[in-house]
C-alpha cells in the first residue's frame, strides 16, 4: 500500500537526531538557536522563535498584537482545528469564514465582510501549498497573521522588468526549473504581521511536532520578542525536534524540485478527466503540498477504488474548523461544506519512487 504521506526523513535527519540523543542535548539549547539562524536565512524574515506546538505560536502572535480581550479574530472554515481552540483560550472570539470554491482561501470580499461583522485580525491559513491573493487581502488594512505550514517556500516573484518577456513552456523553460532557491520574490511568511508554520507530522517542514512564529518586519519583531523573551523551556522547541527541522530546510529545496516533477506528471493524468485541481495564480512558485484533488464524485467511492489498486487517500480537510463543528457553520460555509466532503489528496512526496509515481498516474486517469 502506497501510504498518503510520507515524513521525508532521510540519513541525513536520523544522524541529526540521533547526534542529539548522543550528546545528550535533547531539550530546548544550542540546535534551537542554530535552527533560528536557518530559519531567518530561508524566510529571510527579522526575527523568529521555535516553540513546542502551532497553538502556543498563534497565542504569542495574538499576543503582540495587544488585541483588547474578547476582540474577534477571523479564521478560515478549511484552517487546521488548533486555530480555533488557541483563539478561544487565549480570551478572543473566533469568526468562522467561507473560502473560495477554487482556491480553498477567503477572499478580500470575504475578509471585508467579515470586519464588517467585527473581525479585527485575519489569520490567513495558505491551505494545500496554493498562495492567496495577497495583494487584495492586505489592501483592506487589518492585521495579518499568516499560516504559512504548507506553503513554506512558496513566492510570490518580483514583476519582470519593463520590456522583458518571462518565457513559459509547460517543460523545461518555466519558472519550476530554475533553481528554486534563487527565485527573486517575496516568499511566503513574509505578508503578515506574523507568521506561524507549524512543524507537525503531515507539514511541509516536519520536526515530528512543533512550530515556527516569525516576524518579517523590523518594527515588528522587538514588539513580539519582548513577548517571548521569558518563554519557559517547556514551550520552547527541544533540540531533538529542531535538529530534525534543521536539516528539512537546508534539504527543502531538493525536496521541492522532485515533488514539483512528480506534480506535473499527475497534472498531466487528470487534466482530461472529470476531476479538479485548485486554481494556481502561480503555479510553478506555489510550494507542492501533497497531490489534492476535488472529486466529481463521492470520497468513499474514489477512496474504495484506490485502495483495490493499493493507494490510500484522505481527505484533505480532515482535521479542519469545519469537521469539528459542523454543525454550526453548516449553513454560512458553503462552499467550504464541498470542500471538506469532496476534497482528497493522493500520496505526492520525494520518497516515491519511479514505479509508484507510474502506478498513481494511472491510478489518476481513470478514477470514477
Amino acid at each position: 500500500m502506497i501510504q498518503t504521506f510520507s515524513s521525508t526523513i532521510r540519513r541525513k535527519e536520523m544522524d541529526a537526531v540521533l547526534t542529539c540523543m548522543v550528546d545528550e542535548k535533547i531539550g530546548p539549547g544550542e540546535i534551537n538557536a542554530r535552527l533560528i539562524q536557518t530559519v531567518k536565512e530561508f524566510f529571510s524574515c527579522a526575527g523568529a522563535v521555535a516553540l513546542r506546538s502551532p497553538d502556543v505560536a498563534l497565542k504569542y502572535a495574538l499576543k503582540a498584537l495587544n488585541l483588547e480581550a474578547g476582540s474577534t479574530v477571523m479564521i478560515s472554515a478549511l484552517a487546521p482545528s488548533w486555530q480555533i481552540f488557541a483563539i478561544e483560550e487565549a480570551g478572543f472570539t473566533p469568526l468562522v469564514l467561507d473560502v473560495e470554491s477554487e482556491s480553498a482561501h477567503v477572499s478580500a470580499e470575504i475578509v471585508s465582510e467579515g470586519m464588517k461583522n467585527g473581525g479585527r485580525v485575519l489569520v490567513l491559513t495558505e491551505s494545500l501549498g496554493i498562495l492567496p491573493d495577497f495583494e487584495s487581502i492586505l489592501s483592506l488594512g487589518i492585521p495579518v497573521i499568516e499560516d504559512v505550514s504548507q506553503s513554506a517556500g512558496g513566492i510570490v516573484p518580483e514583476p519582470a522588468a519593463e520590456g522583458e518577456e518571462q518565457k513559459k513552456s509547460d517543460s523545461e523553460e518555466n519558472a519550476a526549473s530554475q533553481k528554486l532557491s534563487e527565485i527573486k520574490g517575496k516568499r511566503a511568511g513574509s505578508f503578515g504581521i506574523y507568521s506561524i508554520c507549524a512543524l507537525e507530522e503531515h507539514d511541509i517542514i516536519t520536526a515530528g511536532g512543533g512550530a515556527l512564529l516569525l516576524s518579517h518586519g523590523r518594527r515588528d519583531w522587538p514588539v513580539l520578542k519582548s513577548v517571548v523573551e521569558n518563554i519557559l523551556p517547556v514551550e520552547m522547541l527541544p533540540d531533538i525536534n529542531a535538529a530534525l527541522a534543521l536539516v528539512q530546510i537546508k534539504e527543502f529545496f531538493r525536496n521541492e524540485q522532485k515533488r514539483k516533477e512528480i506534480h506535473a506528471l499527475f497534472s498531466r493524468s487528470v487534466m482530461s478527466g472529470k476531476n479538479r485541481m485548485f486554481a494556481r495564480d502561480i503555479e510553478n512558485l506555489s510550494t507542492v503540498w501533497s497531490f489534492p484533488l476535488v472529486l466529481n464524485s463521492g470520497f468513499k467511492d474514489v477512496k474504495q477504488y484506490a485502495q483495490k489498486k493499493e493507494i490510500e487517500i484522505r481527505a484533505a480537510f480532515e482535521n479542519c474548523v469545519f469537521s469539528l463543528r459542523q454543525e454550526e457553520f453548516d449553513k454560512t460555509c458553503k462552499n467550504a461544506k464541498t470542500l471538506f466532503l469532496r476534497t482528497a489528496v493522493f500520496p505526492l512526496y520525494p520518497r516515491l519512487s519511479r514505479t509508484q509515481v507510474e502506478k498513481i498516474s494511472k491510478v489518476l486517469l481513470t478514477l470514477p
